[in-house]
């Protein structure tokens, strides 16, 4: 399953590509999606957007995943944050794609171990649990998309697993 994963900003979004497959996971396509500071929210939205859908058109991802908000002092952040949110959305949904959304405690869990995990020890896990980025510097809204990415894989694969094993044990019942 190749999933990409969405850390969204109103000034940086970032983006991360990887393939989960046959129980291996590996660095397909990262970056950011940087917007002029200062410029028009409409502009920036507007770059976010196609940012985006030249992702989707240069990797062709199966699956896609989105960081949720958490909640901030800043209302006007907040509010761009959301804007930039769903126009991401959008995008991904134009481009054929179902969204998932996790929140970051969820994010952290997955990929650390720990709800609370800092910024750094996420990068380096990611590093560390993706083939073919363990020499790679990543930026930090990068490194967050992709692990918004491995965490969709491994609660996508995991949902696959339960709903099969679901159905056997129905099937068995009704013998």
């Amino acid at each position: 399953m190749r999933v990409l994963g969405i850390d969204p900003g109103s000034i940086t979004t970032g983006y991360g590509v990887i393939l989960h497959e046959k129980g291996r996971i590996s660095l397909v396509d990262h970056g950011c999606i940087r917007t002029v500071k200062g410029a028009s929210l409409d502009a920036r939205l507007e770059t976010i957007f196609e940012g985006i859908r030249d992702v989707i058109a240069r990797n062709r991802p199966d699956a896609a995943a989105i960081e949720a908000p958490f909640g901030g002092k800043n209302v006007k952040s907040l509010i761009q944050l959301a804007h930039a949110r769903g126009v991401a959305i959008l995008a991904l949904r134009l481009g054929g794609l179902e969204v998932v959304e996790y929140a970051p405690r969820t994010v952290k869990s997955q990929v650390v171990g720990y709800g609370g995990a800092e910024k750094q020890q996420v990068a380096r896990m990611v590093t560390m649990l993706l083939e073919g980025a363990r020499d790679i510097k990543l930026q930090s809204d990068a490194a967050d998309a992709l692990a918004v990415a491995i965490c969709h894989s491994y609660l996508a694969r995991f949902e696959k697993v339960t709903e099969k094993a679901t159905r056997s044990a129905e099937r068995g019942t009704r013998k």
